[in-house]
Formats: C-alpha cells, structure tokens, sequence
C-alpha cells in the first residue's frame, strides 16, 4: 500500500450510515483529492478492458454491447458468473492491490476479487440489478470505490418495481458517489434493493469505479 493510503486511519473515516426498509449502506469520502487523482491516472494508463464476447451482456435472452468498459480481477482462478456471463479473474494489478489492502484496513475484509467498470463519459451507464449471484459470499458487504466524475447511484426496493396492485410506493435512494469515495452495500441489501447508475448525457467526464467481493468459493467455479 502507498504510502499516502498508509496515512488514513480505520478511526478517522467519517461514515455516513443510509437506511431504509433492507437498506443498509456505509459512505464516505476516505481519499482525498490529491491521492484520488493519482490513482485515477495510474487505473487509466495501467488497466486494458476486455474486448470480444467478455464486452456483452445478455439482456432477457439477447446479447448486447456493455455500455461501459469492464475488466475483472482477483485471486488465482476465480470467476464470477452474472447475466449468463462468466468472467474469469486477471492477476491482480498493482494499483488494484493497492486498493484491496486499504478495504482490507479499513474493514478487516480481504476481498479476493473485484469488478473494474469505466464509464467514459455519460452516455455509460449500467441498468438495473442486483448483485445477489450464487458466486457471492452474501456474509460480507460489496464494498465500491469512484474515482473521477461524479455519478448517482439509485437504488430501488424490488416492491417498488412490482406491476400492478402489488406495487408498493417505497421512494428510491440516490447517494452521490464522489471521487475518492467509498460505499459498503451491506446485507441484506443486494436482495432487496435493486441499484443502477443512470446515462447522464450531458456528462463529459470519465468515472472508474471498483465493486469488490467476498467469493464463495463452494458455489464459484474455481479453475485448477
């Protein structure tokens, strides 16, 4: 870990607590400016996105382009299956790792793997889901790190997505996700609430976020 991430202390965050109905979310802004813009500009020179197959998602039995750039990480033969899309883990990159170790200071969780997602500007976007796959530990809290444009982040409780007379009026959460920020999605969250980061057109920005994981390792396919 660097030696300016050495210097923030677990004690010294200042956590704001978001609550609602199977809503529990930890945010706050750890990474001061200077450093975030440091790491912002290694992640652009150091991380390559997938291309081919591994650059779509399959959307209700169609398969489509990611609106944004991905590349996953983690520990040795990992992969994480979503959207009928199994995506295996790279070696981890310094930077990321670097990353890692400071979730793991600041929480006492040592992530084996992450989800890279750049958004270049914002027409990128990423619809409506949840992360509640059998390949996630549900125990542990996804932790997510923003580096550059700011974005909302919204999340909807699935009762309020229902049609008709079982539809409940439980009103979305939209947490601004800064440069330098962090978010904990603790459960139960991901089963319940439903997250999306919506297209803001006249952004011009570039966003790189990194959603990180605690594997469970009796469901996820682990390659020998």
């Amino acid at each position: 870990m660097s030696s300016e991430l050495k210097t923030i202390e677990a004690n010294d965050i200042s956590w704001k607590k978001i609550e609602n109905e199977g809503l529990d979310l930890d945010y706050a802004v750890p990474i001061a400016r200077s450093v975030a813009n440091r790491i912002l500009k290694e992640l652009n020179e150091n991380l390559e996105y997938f291309t081919g197959d591994l650059a779509k998602i399959k959307v209700f039995g169609k398969v489509y382009p990611l609106p944004r750039q991905q590349v996953a990480y983690g520990d040795p033969g990992i992969t994480y299956t979503y959207s009928g899309l199994k995506v295996p883990a790279l070696p981890w990159p310094a930077v990321v790792l670097e990353l890692r170790d400071f979730l793991h200071k600041m929480t006492g969780i040592k992530y084996d793997f992450v989800l890279v997602n750049k958004y270049r500007n914002g027409k990128d976007h990423m619809g409506e889901h949840r992360d509640n796959e059998p390949d996630l530990d549900t125990n542990y809290p996804i932790a997510s790190i923003s580096f550059g444009e700011e974005r909302p982040f919204v999340l909807k409780h699935k009762d309020a997505r229902k049609p008709g007379p079982n539809k409940r009026q439980i009103p979305s959460v939209t947490v601004k996700l800064e440069h330098g920020s962090v978010l904990l999605m603790n459960p139960p969250t991901n089963d319940i609430w439903y997250h999306s980061l919506p297209a803001r057109k006249k952004l011009l920005g570039a966003r790189i976020n990194l959603t990180f994981r605690k594997m469970n390792t009796k469901n996820s396919f682990v390659c020998s």
